[in-house]
């Protein structure tokens, strides 16, 4: 049986963004919903999905999710260990291809625009994926996510309480609405096309570090300063009692993005998401703005270890 789109990744933030557009704009007869948690069925079927259970460490689970399935859209992994990361994603290529998916749509990041020079650690893995899917043979489209806005204190290591930010670099960032992205990820599946192609999705605009601080700093009336130092300082700053429980090595894998932001690396704007959408996207700094409007005390969960 044929199966127009299979969505993996519902439960996360992106995913969940994708299938709130499919649920008001697609018959509901040509997708289905897949998960890592097979609990998690009960839950979907009740309301009326397809559901399909993919576990990214067990091959056979995902060649029985892909069968018959022509458009694929495949969320990347969130552990933290590259690694581990890659052989998961190895391991969904390998069965799309087997179970000959007709697209695969891949979540990447925007890390480096549409050059593939980036350094930073966590996009070398969304290399080696576009590369496996350049291998496989399969037709794909690469769509390079902007960094999502909503993780702004992620970026800062920002609490509401926070008095001074410590970072080792003021770069600048596109960052983009998780939301928007969500809606223009499902509108490029259902229109179509970009076959073989990376393509990027960002905002319009870029802010620096002070920018988000200076938003912060508006909206809700702190005081909050931004002081710049040198990597291991920051490590050693942020990780000495951090809030969120968050070890030292964790600040160490970050100093890799810092210096990738410093270059550029994650300011570069491109029209495509505001061609998809049909509209302007909503600015880094209206985003921040409202977050903050409709809760002062915002948070964002990576921020917090447990």
């Amino acid at each position: 049986m044929t199966l127009k789109y299979l969505l993996t990744g519902v439960t996360g933030g992106l995913g969940k963004e994708v299938l709130s557009y499919f649920v008001t704009n697609v018959p509901a007869s040509e997708y289905a919903v897949a998960s890592s948690n097979e609990s998690n069925r009960q839950k979907y079927e009740d309301k009326g999905f397809a559901f399909r259970h993919v576990n990214y460490d067990d091959p056979q689970t995902l060649e029985k999710a892909f069968e018959g399935v022509e458009n694929l859209f495949f969320v990347s992994t969130n552990v933290f260990d590259n690694k581990r990361r890659a052989v998961q994603h190895q391991n969904f290529v390998d069965a799309a291809k087997k179970a000959n998916v007709k697209h695969v749509w891949y979540t990447s990041l925007a890390f480096g625009g549409l050059e593939s020079q980036s350094k930073v650690a966590i996009q070398q893995v969304h290399y080696e994926t576009e590369e496996m899917l350049q291998t496989s043979g399969l037709n794909f489209t690469s769509i390079r996510e902007g960094v999502y806005v909503d993780a702004f204190p992620l970026f800062l290591n920002w609490y509401p309480d926070t008095e001074t930010v410590y970072l080792p670099s003021n770069g600048s960032m596109a960052l983009t609405s998780r939301k928007e992205l969500g809606e223009a990820n499902a509108k490029l599946m259902i229109a179509g096309g970009y076959d073989k192609q990376i393509v990027l999705l960002t905002t319009q605009e870029s802010v620096t570090f002070s920018d988000m601080i200076d938003e912060i700093n508006n909206t809700t009336g702190r005081s909050i300063k931004l002081e710049l130092v040198s990597p291991e300082d920051y490590v050693r700053l942020n990780s000495t009692n951090d809030q969120g429980g968050k070890p030292a090595q964790f600040f160490e894998t970050l100093v890799s993005w810092y210096d990738g932001i410093a270059k550029g690396e994650a300011s570069t704007t491109h029209p495509l998401m505001k061609n998809v959408l049909g509209r302007e996207p909503i600015t880094p700094r209206q985003a921040i703005r409202s977050f903050l409007t409709e809760n002062p005390n915002y948070t964002w969960h990576q921020n917090y270890f447990n």
